[in-house]
């Protein structure tokens, strides 16, 4: 009898998995049904000649923002081109190639990768690298009962996950290049702005009618449809993954706005209070508390914090998200205490809190028994019922899904990448008589947010790296700039008149 395998399906997790086959899935596996209309496949294919239109009629650092921020907002989810030997192409990695080459070869704008610190390096490397090893240590098939098995990893795997991960973190080069300067980080606010303004319609119509709107114009709801119920209504689901997603996007543009409120100039600010008060009731209408408790947070740091206070405090979140893994595993985290506040605010959130603390400690401790390098693809690193191959775990943040597939080198690379830009940015607002652009702190502040909430959900987006990016290009900017002065005083002072 032929052996039967059983990987993980794609976007279950909220993370795509490298390593899944099309011509191997679950029997019995409630897999979404996507039959996605023409419109679907234009929209996808031709968002490479949108990008070469962007880079035509827009400078380098706005036709980046758009090819990315305008494919993750409106292409279709979890359609992806197949092509042989190549990782899959979607609108989560095909945006951001289509951006390197076009500037590239219409601008002649290389991508330098391996500069600025050693650390920066380190990391950028461990990211790109580790996954290969993490596929050397994981070829050999988990046996669950004769005939039925999760396939170990093959050659093949290995290139297209290091592939992958190279396609995965290219905004954060591509930012790091083109988003780095005051007036580039100003127009990311701008977009984030526009993008809600955007988005308000469709976040209107979903509220109302349910999310339809991918149905409609795709041909296929893109996730399950339960989760668009909550609180006696609909949260808006829109182009992308979950209404989570949608609910983080919302506050990233509230976040914006009360940014550039603050920064003027005064005729404007008239009409940026209205932005932010609709921005206010659309977060609301996304219906996700998690983003509601963001934004009582971080509003009045924004409105009140200065921006080296803002850079500091992200800096400190950054920490706590970096580290919170090692106290979750060294049960150092009052969880008990946590739950027991949820409770007090609504029973359902406390269930579905514990709910994901239970799947956490089984988690870890399968990731336990491949510390270094993880479980890989497949959805090795899950719990499976020995009888029918189904996942006994289920895992909703970006940090134990990154544990548990590349362990814990893996998890310190890709953390360590999007934690290291605030980090830089806190050096730099430490440094007396520095000056530090609200822009750069609003964004930090955001990236900080964002940060915090891969601990419960897995809403690491190419924005996300995008923002990242920017931060990074911005904070390196100021050391560079930094240095050159006393260097530039030394050489004013080895000057002498003959």
């Amino acid at each position: 009898m032929a052996t039967e395998c059983f990987p993980l399906r794609a976007g279950v997790t909220g993370r795509r998995d490298p390593c899944y086959p099309k011509a191997c899935r679950r029997p019995d596996e409630t897999a979404l049904d996507i039959t996605p209309t023409p419109i679907a496949w234009i929209a996808l294919l031709a968002w490479p000649a949108v990008v070469w239109v962007l880079y035509d009629r827009m400078g380098p650092g706005r036709a980046l923002i758009w090819s990315v921020l305008g494919a993750y907002m409106f292409l279709p989810e979890l359609l992806r081109l197949d092509l042989p030997m190549l990782p899959d192409f979607d609108k989560h990695t095909l945006p951001a190639l289509a951006a390197a080459v076009i500037s590239w070869r219409r601008l002649g704008r290389t991508l330098p990768v391996l500069t600025g610190s050693r650390l920066t390096t380190f990391l950028i490397g461990l990211f790109v690298i580790s996954p290969f090893v993490t596929v050397l240590g994981n070829t050999d098939p988990i046996v669950l009962r004769p005939g039925l098995e999760v396939p170990g990893l093959r050659a093949y795997d290995s290139l297209a996950t290091v592939a992958m991960q190279g396609l995965y973190v290219l905004p954060l080069f591509l930012a790091r290049r083109d988003l780095a300067s005051p007036e580039a980080l100003r127009d990311l606010l701008i977009a984030l702005l526009t993008g809600g303004l955007l988005y308000t319609l469709p976040l209107l119509i979903e509220a109302e009618l349910s999310p339809q709107l991918h149905t409609w114009i795709y041909g296929y709801f893109q996730h399950d449809f339960a989760q668009a119920l909550r609180f006696g209504g609909f949260r808006p689901f829109v182009f992308m993954p979950h209404g989570l997603w949608v609910a983080f996007f919302m506050l990233c543009c509230l976040m914006a706005s009360v940014a550039l409120l603050r920064m003027g100039p005064a005729p404007r600010r008239p009409a940026l209070l209205l932005v932010f008060l609709l921005f206010c009731a659309l977060l609301v209408i996304c219906k996700s508390f998690g983003p509601l408790a963001y934004a009582l947070l971080a509003l009045p740091l924004l409105f009140v914090a200065t921006p080296r206070q803002q850079v500091l405090i992200a800096a400190g979140l950054a920490a706590m998200v970096m580290l919170y893994p090692l106290l979750r595993g060294a049960h150092l985290v009052p969880v008990q205490s946590i739950v027991d506040f949820a409770a007090r605010l609504s029973e359902e959130r406390a269930l579905s809190f514990h709910f994901r603390l239970t799947n956490e400690d089984a988690l870890l401790a399968r990731a336990a028994e491949r510390p270094l390098f993880g479980w890989g693809g497949y959805g090795r690193g899950f719990l499976f019922n020995i009888e029918t191959g189904a996942h006994l775990t289920i895992a909703d943040g970006a940090w134990i899904i990154q544990i548990g597939a590349y362990g814990w080198l893996g998890y310190l690379a890709e953390f360590g990448l999007l934690c290291l830009p605030l980090w830089l940015m806190a050096r730099e607002a430490l440094v007396r008589g520095a000056r530090i652009a609200p822009q750069a702190a609003a964004l930090a502040l955001m990236l900080a947010f964002n940060l915090v909430d891969l601990l419960p959900n897995a809403t690491l987006t190419p924005l996300t790296w995008l923002i990242a990016g920017a931060v990074l290009g911005h904070a390196e900017a100021l050391s560079a700039a930094r240095r050159a002065v006393p260097q530039a005083g030394a050489a004013a002072g080895r000057r002498t008149v003959i």
